[in-house]
């Protein structure tokens, strides 16, 4: 190696350790004791968060207590229901189990927190056992917390318990919060339900018995289309499916309709097959295409068609159904009624003003993805109706 390449060489290596020391101290500079103590906090709260945000039950409090505890800094946690069942212990002294249920039930009652002094446990290894009910404003005390200390709890303990108790609360309230949407989503399929029962199953018995002596092949066929599609719509299983069995089912709904309708009621079906697995809320697209048949069509004397399009928009999947039916007059779109769609524009009777129908599946469309993805209604008098929806083609949390 020559003298000049030496030289250059030391100067690149002389460059490279500056800058790695420059970098170490910086490092050092921007990762203080005091913001690893501030990250390692917020880790441990998202920690326990998890499996709050399931609800306040065994396995959540099991899995939850130590990372409350890590959180205060006690000696023990402990979880139990309003009801004073013990749902975890977290740490020592579990003997101490009854004292806890017991002001576990005073602190629920008095909404308040209990403490129990050292001299009244009868445990002099123990400090104080502090019960902190966990209360949620409307709903009120959901549970308790307990707190063992093995020294004389000050305001800084006590500060802490109470903001912990109330990071608890918050997570256990999204929870609730959660079940609650779960539950609604369930009663609007319910509602979706009852509106299938008066109006297709009454038509399409009827078809099906029109069909018992002219042609018992044929209505022993629409027996089983009908069988499959009542066991499909009635199931019980989840508040979401995938678009193919949706589509599969629509398919045996419009079967059923052309028996009865016959050569007036025509089909037509776009599908890209790259959304045939999107997922969307059950019951979604079958209020859309029973309104085209029993709204746009049925009433229309020459019959018409319904087109169904599912088309892939990038992140997005568009879904339409369009008829070439009656249509409705605008102006009641621009009122806001999505209703008034279902009784062909006018004003709703008292058995349609029961029916949910295009306000359910917008509602529950908004819900689930957001207000960008609610129902698209595009319609005029006589010029037929088109309603479109958007569903994105994956979203987390959501799935069949």
């Amino acid at each position: 190696m020559t003298g000049t390449a030496a030289a250059v060489l030391l100067v690149i290596v002389a460059a490279a350790l500056a800058l790695g020391a420059w970098w170490l101290r910086t490092r050092r500079t921007l990762t203080t004791p005091a913001e690893r103590a501030v990250h390692a906090t917020l880790h441990t709260a998202s920690l326990a968060a998890r499996p709050l945000r399931r609800g306040l039950h065994t396995a959540s409090a099991a899995e939850a207590a130590p990372h409350l505890q890590s959180l205060i800094g006690a000696d023990a946690v402990a979880l139990a229901s309003a009801d004073g069942t013990l749902l975890a212990w977290n740490g020592p002294h579990q003997e101490l189990a009854e004292r806890f249920r017991e002001a576990g039930l005073r602190a629920v009652a008095g909404e308040r927190r209990v403490l129990v002094e050292s001299a009244e446990l009868g445990e002099p290894e123990v400090g104080a056992l502090i019960a902190q009910p966990l209360l949620i404003e409307d709903s009120g005390v959901v549970g308790v917390m307990g707190v063992l200390t093995t020294g004389e709890p000050g305001p800084g303990l006590l500060g802490a318990i109470t903001e912990v108790a109330r990071y608890a609360c918050s997570q256990i309230e999204l929870a609730e919060l959660d079940a609650s949407r779960a539950r609604l989503d369930r009663a609007e399929v319910r509602a979706l339900r009852a509106q299938i029962s008066p109006h297709f199953i009454y038509n399409a018995l009827n078809t099906v018995a029109s069909f018992v002596r002219t042609d018992p092949d044929r209505a022993r066929e629409l027996i089983l289309e009908f069988a499959d599609f009542t066991r499909y719509s009635f199931r019980s299983a989840g508040e979401y499916t995938l678009l193919a069995d949706e589509l599969r089912n629509i398919d045996r709904y419009l079967t059923l309709e052309r028996a009865r309708f016959g050569k007036s009621l025509e089909v037509r079906l776009q599908v890209a097959p790259e959304v045939l697995n999107v997922v969307l809320p059950f019951l979604a697209l079958q209020p859309l295409v029973e309104n085209a048949v029993r709204h746009g069509i049925s009433t229309k004397p020459e019959g018409g068609t319904v087109s169904i399009v599912a088309a892939d928009e990038g992140t997005d999947c568009v879904i339409s159904v369009e008829d070439d039916g009656v249509g409705m007059d605008p102006e009641l779109l621009r009122s806001g009624s999505l209703d008034a769609v279902e009784s062909g524009g006018d004003r709703p009777s008292a058995r349609e003003s029961a029916h949910v129908g295009l306000a359910n599946v917008d509602d529950r469309l908004r819900a689930a993805f957001g207000n960008d993805y609610g129902l698209v209604v595009e319609t005029a008098p006589g010029a037929g109706t088109k309603v479109s929806m958007r569903v994105p083609k994956f979203r987390p949390g959501i799935r069949a």
